[in-house]
């Protein structure tokens, strides 16, 4: 079957790369290819591909699987797999924990832009890229010096890619995006971090008792709606708080 539409979504059994893959999969014209570390069954329009993007020898064996010919009028890349890591202050954290941080935040959809842009680079449709990013990037949090800093180098190399799709009118649209404060099993790693390691302890556990945090759900409504109307924002910083 032909579809019109094509979206890869890496994290895709959870959270809101669970909730973005149902969404889209009920039009019937979209293919969702969806990636993660457990086994996602394919079903009619939904493929899974188990992977995890930490083996980045396994990514790049894999990389043709992941992006497929099309012809699509739309094809969309959404880095949305993230790991907060170990949360230490620095000189306590496992040399492990600061090697697979990188390789999964950074590495990985460093890998997958550079992919994406080569194979799609004279698709003549619409071709996005959304990295799912956090305000952690531009916030200094104790005991998140891996993850703040890896979301920085993310926010950094989409607004780069985009600089050089633009110079060259390749016409790929690249965001970086940040999605608030989402209910998902990240925010249950964070609220288990030892106190003496994060200082903002309280602070998370308290988003949870008071109800602030989004839903999946929610939040994949509102990146579904920055790919439909992407021509209504400017930049390539956005933050679903703002829309």
């Amino acid at each position: 079957m032909d579809y019109n539409n094509c979206y890869i979504i890496t994290g895709a059994s959870k959270g809101l790369g669970k909730a973005l893959s149902d969404l889209l999969k009920v039009d019937k014209n979209n293919l969702v290819i969806g990636i993660a570390r457990s086994h996602l069954k394919s079903v009619a329009n939904f493929t899974g591909i188990s992977l995890d993007l930490g083996n980045t020898d396994q990514l790049i064996e894999k990389m043709d699987e992941m992006l497929p010919e099309g012809p699509f009028k739309k094809v969309v890349l959404i880095n949305n797999a993230g790991w907060i890591g170990e949360i230490a202050h620095t000189g306590y954290l496992a040399p492990k924990s600061i090697r697979d941080i990188y390789q999964v935040n950074v590495i990985a959809p460093a890998l997958l832009m550079n992919a994406f842009m080569k194979k799609y680079d004279h698709h003549p449709g619409e071709k996005m890229i959304i990295n799912v990013s956090s305000g952690a990037a531009g916030k200094v949090t104790d005991g998140w010096s891996g993850y703040s800093a890896s979301k920085a180098a993310l926010n950094q190399m989409t607004a780069v890619a985009q600089q050089e799709s633009d110079l060259k009118n390749r016409g790929f649209r690249l965001f970086a995006l940040s999605p608030g404060i989402i209910d998902t099993p990240m925010q249950e790693t964070i609220r288990s971090a030892p106190e003496e390691s994060f200082s903002s302890l309280s602070k998370f556990k308290t988003f949870k008792s008071e109800g602030a945090l989004s839903t999946p759900e929610a939040i994949a409504k509102k990146v579904v709606y920055l790919i439909a109307n992407h021509s209504e924002f400017s930049g390539v910083m956005q933050d679903v708080r703002n829309f």
